[in-house]
């Protein structure tokens, strides 16, 4: 018996990449796979019959579609995956990957992979320290943030700490 597709789902559009990135996701981060590959049953604007059309995986639990639709559409940061991280040495771990991997650097956290995807690589204590009820602690967080690439999460905790 077939398996009840997801509700939602998000799709993500590549050139055609999808099951590459797929891939590439289910090795880097927890609660992720790549499920089933279905190629093209014809020809199509970008592709001939045979060629992958869509990539069934998940990211961290979330379903997801690759589909290979062609270069006409490209990501922007409109859309991102938030990764939430316990400490510096996970923090390091995903921007790394996604980094070393052909991705580059943005600011606050923020970073793209290679296939243009953005990702937010966001330390639980710098989500907690900008939303915390102190204004004066939430803006020291806020600024010391503003200065960072990759998140420095002794630096967001040392900006915690100072007095006002």
């Amino acid at each position: 018996m077939p398996m009840q597709p997801a509700k939602n789902t998000v799709c993500l559009w590549f050139d055609r990449e999808a099951e590459e990135a797929a891939r590439f996701y289910a090795a880097t981060f927890p609660d992720s796979s790549v499920g089933a590959v279905h190629r093209a049953p014809g020809d199509f604007p970008s592709g001939k019959q045979g060629d992958v059309l869509l990539v069934e995986f998940t990211v961290m639990g979330i379903p997801c579609i690759g589909l290979n639709g062609g270069p006409q559409i490209r990501h922007n940061e409109a859309f991102s995956f938030q990764v939430a991280t316990v400490d510096q040495a996970e923090t390091d771990r995903y921007w790394n990957a996604i980094v070393g991997n052909g991705g580059e650097e943005n600011d606050c956290g923020w970073c793209k992979d290679r296939w243009g995807i953005s990702w937010q690589i966001t330390p639980i204590v710098l989500t907690r320290a900008i939303t915390d009820p102190d204004p004066a602690l939430a803006k020291r967080a806020f600024d010391a943030m503003m200065t960072m690439r990759k998140i420095d999460v002794a630096a967001i905790e040392a900006a915690c700490a100072a007095a006002s």
